[in-house]
């Protein structure tokens, strides 16, 4: 009895989808899943606890979840490609980014620092030090130049005094020579004034 009721169950299911059968059809191509789903629950008949499904629906709701399932794997693939893309991208942004702060980096130590005798100097630290090695042989120039003007005074003093002191004796070795020439002659006349007493 009960299989009998459930054939003219099945029968009477049969005939009541198979009228709209065209235009369901038409409808649920365009359905999503779920949708889908809800017609299937919606036009099947009940038997009990049960429902009774038209194995066409199933197929198509099959279908649906087949076709669902590919465009979310494709849809998956597309954004894990993409993902994949930016995160090249963010990686090659990323590698720029190091390169010009590194570059910056340089440029900044090249504007503050110079290099010296390969030394490597803070352009105030060396504007510092230059300065004041300046200003320490500016001094020592001045010391020396000071010292050097003494030096050429008490020089030039010497040589005055030399040259006057070398005057003076050529003065008297000229007096003194005179003198002997006069004094030779005084003897020669008094010599020839004896000789001349002596024959006379």
């Amino acid at each position: 009895m009960k299989i009998l009721t459930i054939i003219i169950c099945l029968l009477s299911f049969d005939r009541l989808m198979a009228q709209p059968a065209s235009q369901d059809a038409v409808d649920l191509q365009h359905a999503t899943l779920e949708e889908r789903f809800s017609i299937m629950k919606s036009k099947s008949q009940k038997y009990g606890d049960y429902k009774v499904i038209k194995e066409t629906v199933l197929d198509g709701v099959w279908r649906i979840a087949k076709d669902s399932m590919r465009t979310q794997k494709a849809t998956f693939k597309e954004r894990e490609s993409k993902i994949a893309s930016l995160q090249s991208e963010l990686q090659n942004a990323q590698v720029a980014l190091q390169q010009k702060e590194a570059s910056m980096a340089e440029l900044i130590d090249a504007s503050t620092h110079i290099t010296v005798l390969g030394i490597n100097f803070d352009k105030k630290t060396f504007a510092t030090i230059f300065f004041t090695l300046l200003v320490g042989f500016a001094l020592a120039i001045a010391v020396l130049s000071g010292k050097l003007k003494s030096m050429y005074a008490t020089i030039k003093e010497k040589i005055d005094l030399v040259n006057a002191t070398t005057f003076e004796f050529e003065e008297y070795k000229h007096k003194a020579l005179d003198k002997q020439t006069k004094l030779s002659r005084e003897l020669q006349n008094e010599r020839n004034k004896l000789m001349e007493m002596k024959r006379g």
